[in-house]
């Protein structure tokens, strides 16, 4: 992945991210509540040697008084101290309990020697650190006595003048406890949860299959994305047909701009993608219903025909036509009638818009067996006399449903496959490139439709056959459906296109 892969990552799933991160922190909050508090309080004192006052005497007494402190600081771990502690403060505790909660220390190459307590309270933190500085001292007075009474140590006939502990610093009570320390546990929390949200992030991206980039595209499968059309909810009007985008009316109105150049570019890249044998006819499709092809399909070919291209939309899905519906015309006569032989070619097309450029040819009646009907020489031949004078279009059906794209784009110069940014995944789209082909179709490029312009990308999909090819109470699309005969007699024989001038 590179920086921009993990940029995109981050704003997609930047709510996650600060979610997770919040809700580490107000845990971590949270868990300082139910911990018991600790609170540490100091004291100390400095080792003396009591001399004769000479200036020999005071070096050797500093020297001993420093020698002693480090020795000492043993003693004041000890259980005697600890058992004098607790009679002094009347404690119902342990000399081994008590001496985990003190710690005594010295000072590097000096004579002091210093007490940290801690308790539950504050109060109790510095009593125990006065007590235990206080119960040190007595202790060292009492070895130092024994010493002396010995008689025969080296350390008792040198401290014969007394070494003594001088309680120095009573210690102060705290105000705040050690523990928790809630500005380190909730920062600890917020990291712990920044961390987890990171991983949630990169996993869910790791997990999700939907196609969200260009680059998605292009590096899974070594196709072109000919465009990138924006999400406009105005392409979700019954119609689906925005205002022609070369229109200064449509281009400046304020967030439509996007979408009128997004058309501009698609056609650009069509009329160029092969210069010496540019596609004369082009079978749009999809993996799945709802992807919009159909309204791409009909917003190209507004956009060719604005700029002087001659188009007609073919309407090749027969099981559940709309293009007449989405350029608002009434549905009739169409391609299955115009190839039984019941329609002549100028009865089936009908004109759209002021330019005289764009025709529209339905689906007709509905067949009882639409793939075979599609892949007759019947077909081929309608397709290929319409491409003389015209780009043609070819609205298909899905083709992870059925075959009637991958039939149609191996009759035609290629299909473009329409995705929706987010919603279609890696395998429905691989699915669909396959089925084309398998029936040795091309695949022209593929254009990412519905992308978001700001915020997290949309929600994933899921296909049921019936939901989209369903008859049952379909009053929007029903239409009369040819006899089973007349689909036959096209397929099995080829049936001329008749035009007016034609003899019968």
């Amino acid at each position: 992945m590179e920086l921009s892969d993990y940029l995109r990552v981050l704003r997609a799933h930047w709510a996650g991210i600060v979610l997770i991160t919040l809700v580490g922190a107000i845990l971590s909050f949270g868990w300082t509540f139910t911990q018991a508090k600790v609170y540490s309080a100091n004291a100390s004192g400095i080792v003396s040697l009591q001399s004769n006052g000479d200036i020999g005497s005071n070096a050797v007494g500093d020297s001993l008084s420093k020698s002693k402190a480090t020795t000492y600081v043993q003693v004041g771990e000890s259980r005697a101290v600890a058992q004098l502690v607790i009679t002094q403060l009347g404690l119902a505790t342990t000399p081994e309990a008590l001496v985990s909660n003190v710690s005594v220390s010295n000072v590097k190459d000096t004579p002091t020697i210093n007490v940290t307590a801690k308790a539950s309270t504050a109060e109790g933190a510095k009593s125990l650190a006065d007590a235990w500085i206080n119960g040190l001292a007595a202790q060292i007075k009492s070895i130092e006595a024994q010493s002396l009474v010995a008689g025969s140590s080296a350390a008792g006939s040198t401290t014969g003048d007394g070494i003594f502990l001088v309680p120095v610093e009573s210690a102060v009570v705290p105000s705040t406890p050690i523990f928790p320390n809630v500005r380190l546990t909730i920062g600890v929390g917020a990291l712990i949860g920044l961390i987890l949200g990171l991983a949630y992030a990169f996993v869910r991206n790791l997990l999700d299959r939907r196609i969200r980039t260009v680059e998605a595209v292009e590096r899974q499968f070594g196709l072109s994305v000919i465009g990138t059309l924006p999400k406009d909810k105005r392409l979700d009007d019954e119609h689906r047909i925005v205002p022609e985008a070369d229109s200064t009316d449509y281009a400046t109105e304020s967030g439509q701009y996007a979408l009128a150049e997004a058309l501009r570019e698609l056609r650009t890249n069509l009329q160029f993608m092969n210069v010496d044998n540019p596609p004369r006819i082009i079978v749009v499709t999809s993996p799945l219903p709802n992807d919009g092809k159909s309204t791409v399909t009909a917003n190209l070919a507004v956009t060719l025909a604005a700029a002087g291209q001659k188009v007609v939309v073919v309407d090749g899905d027969l099981r559940k036509p709309s293009v007449t519906t989405a350029f608002g015309l009434v549905p009739g006569v169409g391609i299955t009638d115009l190839l039984i032989g019941k329609a002549e070619i100028q009865d089936v097309l009908q004109p759209w818009g002021n330019s005289g450029n764009l025709l529209i040819l339905g689906a007709g009646s509905i067949p009882p067996n639409p793939s075979e009907l599609l892949g007759s020489q019947g077909m081929s031949i309608l397709l290929h006399e319409l491409s003389r004078d015209a780009i043609v279009l070819v609205d298909a059906p899905p083709l992870l449903p059925v075959t009637d794209a991958a039939v149609l784009a191996a009759r035609t110069d290629g299909a473009i496959v329409v995705i929706s940014a987010g919603k279609t995944t890696v395998d429905e789209l691989g699915k669909a490139l396959t089925n084309i082909a398998k029936t040795n179709g091309k695949t022209l490029g593929v254009i990412l439709n519905r992308v978001p312009t700001k915020g997290a990308l949309g929600r994933g999909y899921g296909y049921y056959y019936g939901s989209y090819y369903g008859t049952d109470g379909d009053t929007k699309h029903a239409t009369k459906r040819v006899s089973a005969e007349d689909t036959a007699a096209v397929v099995n024989n080829v049936v001329p296109i008749r035009t007016g001038t034609d003899s019968r």
